[in-house]
């Protein structure tokens, strides 16, 4: 199935829905079998790539971003450290250099705003301001405060913007509140911030980028935003009433066959907006990336890693810095591989990558970004607790050897 017109949204989702329709999806296939359907970008992973001073520590790194001057921005949850290295935490904000020299440090708590419990995604808009977002309590007692809230700082870390706030309402409806929200993206063109909520709700959101004014929502498929609670986080006690049977820790049922859920599920965790005016919206626990115009839209889907191992998949989002962003690229959480796939068409070109400490593995791998160089970094959560750099080699004919080829079908 090629990528389907805007203009086809609405047919393709009824057709879908009435008689399933063809979805591409990631298999493995012979190890041998190394020539893409079209070049594909290959890298190299640099072992020395950040240097920390200070003898600084990072606790979950959590996301990755990279700014207009091509320094490179992370997050990470320094109240994540043990309790004998939370004297040499780290500021929750770190920028570097493009060779991973130490640039600046900034974030926590302070008045007039609200700081993330638990820090989450981060991006760097066109104009070099840092937005974040929190997913707190992630994981914890439902009736611990939530990070229900966006923020807007200068790179300098002067604070500009709160949309929403920690502790208020939220819910899938609710248009002045987030829900513990994943990423978001700042599209230049519309000067809107799209906003992937998330961990509590099941939505794309989008605000003015500059006042924070509520603009429109949208679920999976286009469709307005589910009214369903949203799935318990594991560990959490299920919610009065819930089924008997049901544990809170259960992922959804794996669909194997057709368009999957007509439903977002949690978490609703990447975001990112491409130039032609494209929102691709990483839907983690169904294993896809959804495609939608700015309007809201549904124009396309690809799933990744379908059929596993792991039921949790596309994390995190970025593309590849040619004038048509060519590729982009799908941080597979569950099964600790980056998946290349050529944006315009879907196709999945291959996946690289393991589970394992080694540099160039990942475990725990959240969220990426790439540079105007075609340098990609990545973000791993727990038990990785770290940043990477890959440098981007050039197109290949012929895959490299930590190539885990793909079958699109």
């Amino acid at each position: 199935m090629t990528r389907t017109r805007a203009a086809w949204g609405v047919v393709l989702i009824a057709a879908a829905m009435a008689v399933g329709t063809e979805v591409r999806d990631l298999r493995g296939v012979a190890a041998a079998q190394r020539v893409p359907r079209v070049p594909a970008p290959v890298f190299e992973v640099d072992p020395g790539w950040p240097v920390l001073p200070n003898s600084w520590k990072t606790g979950n790194v959590t996301s990755v971003a990279v700014g207009p001057n091509d320094h490179v921005w992370f997050s990470h949850r320094s109240r994540m450290l043990p309790d004998a290295q939370k004297a040499q935490a780290a500021p929750p904000i770190l920028e570097f250099d493009e060779r991973g020299r130490f640039v600046t440090g900034w974030g926590g708590d302070a008045p007039g705003f609200d700081w993330p419990g638990s820090e989450h995604g981060i991006f760097v808009d066109g104009q070099g301001n840092v937005w974040l977002t929190g997913s707190g309590p992630d994981g914890g007692a439902p009736t611990r405060v939530k990070d229900n809230m966006v923020l807007k700082f200068t790179n300098a870390g002067k604070f500009l913007l709160q949309i929403g706030g920690r502790g208020q309402p939220g819910g899938n409806h609710d248009t002045k509140n987030l829900d513990r929200a994943a990423d978001v993206d700042v599209y230049a063109a519309t000067k809107e911030a799209f906003v992937a909520d998330g961990y509590g709700n099941r939505r794309v959101i989008v605000f003015d980028a500059e006042t924070g004014a509520f603009k429109r929502m949208w679920g999976a498929f286009g469709n307005p935003p589910d009214s369903d609670p949203p799935t318990p986080l594991p560990g959490t006690p299920a919610p009065a009433g819930a089924q008997a049977g049901g544990g809170a820790a259960s992922e959804p049922a794996r669909d194997l066959e057709g368009p999957g859920s007509p439903h977002f599920g949690n978490r609703v965790h990447g975001i990112r907006v491409s130039r032609d005016g494209l929102v691709y919206v990483a839907d983690r626990s169904n294993r896809r990336v959804q495609v939608f115009t700015v309007d809201g839209m549904f124009v396309d889907q690809v799933f990744i890693n379908r059929s596993g191992p792991s039921a949790i998949t596309a994390a995190g989002l970025a593309f590849s810095p040619a004038p048509d962003q060519t590729y982009m690229y799908v941080a597979d959480f569950g099964n600790s591989h980056v998946v290349v796939v050529h944006r315009r068409t879907l196709e999945v070109l291959y996946q690289f990558g393991a589970r394992s400490s080694r540099p160039g593995d990942f475990q725990g791998l959240h969220h990426l970004a790439a540079d105007s160089m075609g340098n990609l970094y990545t973000a791993e959560v727990a038990p990785g607790n770290r940043a990477q750099r890959f440098a981007f080699k050039g197109l290949s004919s012929v895959l490299p050897p930590n190539a885990v080829p793909a079958d699109a079908r």
